[in-house]
């Protein structure tokens, strides 16, 4: 059965998205670029993003709110992170009831600390929390675009509703598993992005396999530890969402904030990347955001540490890293003994934990 569809976000995962989705149901792909919108409607092509691929007829764009969600039972989110607030205040007003909200955003957001879901929920009614879902694993969003089979999962602590999105969703190339561990999921998607980053520095630098292996490996004991002091269950970081996105991001060719990385540990400036990128790449705003959320939880987090403090010039690549390399000697196994690490909590007290720290 058609499901009507609205995708909010034209950048590259988003178009990916609108080009999933439209194998069965009718999208509306919302553009805040008149110029991307008319392109699509006129050329069938992105012409910013993916503008190889051919847009099915299904897809139709638009810049009006109103327009991309009347009628939209499934609504797919992709914008930045750091712009999902003010994208989702404006798009409250025209959201259906019953509609099922699919967040693909993966990040922290700097103000406040809360993840995708917890912005989601201050912003939106409280009708809509039960049917907000998050949507994350290893996706490049060229290879969806082209068909190459893809595994995500999609986390909802109403894990109904989750259960909906897959079936509207998976086909023989896009396999979707179901999960309630959203704070994990949600976690584990955007601080992959900072290990990336790291992963992409020691490459740069030629620090070489064993490096990039143990960056990766720790890197994820890391995200697991913030994780886990939010509420989050630590197999979750063991699944698509966790391991799987942190290979695919630390590894591949396509990854934007490895190719961030990679610039960084050949001397050149965060700026000069970046512009060359010409998209954002999520890690370099989650990792500040990151910083202070492990400070605020009690987490060590070195990796995180050692990236923010070469993205915002503080230190060289090279410095950094011997730093890193020449911390107290420990147990691999070794934890803060005051960290908590009980997995009893609910989605508000895992939230509750980011709001209070905006509050001190």
């Amino acid at each position: 059965m058609s499901t009507p569809t609205a995708v909010l976000g034209a950048g590259s995962f988003g178009t990916s998205l609108a080009v999933l989705a439209s194998r069965e149901h009718d999208v509306k792909l919302w553009s805040r670029r008149e110029d991307v919108a008319t392109a699509i409607n006129r050329d069938r092509r992105n012409p910013r993003y993916l503008s190889d691929i051919v847009l099915p007829a299904g897809i139709e764009a638009t810049t009006d709110l109103r327009e991309a969600l009347a009628g939209r039972k499934l609504v797919i989110v992709a914008v930045p992170s750091q712009s999902l607030r003010s994208v989702m205040e404006r798009a409250r007003p025209f959201l259906e009831p019953g509609a099922i909200i699919v967040s693909a955003v993966k990040g922290i957001e700097f103000e406040s600390g809360l993840t995708m879901h917890g912005v989601l929920e201050d912003v939106l009614d409280r009708v809509h929390h039960p049917r907000l879902v998050a949507l994350s694993g290893p996706s490049f969003a060229a290879e969806i675009a082209r068909r190459r089979p893809t595994m995500v999962t999609l986390a909802c602590y109403e894990e109904a509703h989750a259960i909906s999105v897959q079936a509207a969703l998976s086909c023989p190339w896009f396999r979707c598993y179901t999960e309630r561990d959203v704070i994990g999921v949600e976690t584990a998607g955007a601080l992959k992005n900072v290990i990336a980053i790291a992963v992409g520095i020691s490459d740069g630098m030629e620090g070489g396999h064993n490096a990039r292996a143990a960056l990766m490996t720790r890197g994820l004991t890391e995200i697991t530890r913030i994780g886990v002091a939010q509420g989050a269950e630590a197999e979750t970081f063991l699944g698509l969402a966790g391991i799987g996105d942190l290979l695919l991001t630390c590894t591949g060719d396509l990854s934007r904030n490895r190719r961030i990385g990679l610039g960084l540990g050949r001397g050149r400036k965060l700026e000069e990347i970046v512009a060359e990128l010409g998209e954002v790449a999520e890690g370099v705003q989650t990792t500040r955001a990151a910083v202070r959320l492990a400070a605020r939880l009690g987490v060590e987090a070195p990796i995180t540490n050692m990236v923010r403090s070469i993205i915002d010039g503080e230190k060289a690549p090279a410095e950094a890293g011997y730093e890193l390399m020449t911390r107290q000697l420990r147990s691999e196994r070794d934890h803060d003994p005051d960290q908590s690490h009980g997995q009893d909590h609910g989605p508000d007290p895992a939230q509750e934990v980011s709001r209070e720290f905006v509050r001190k």
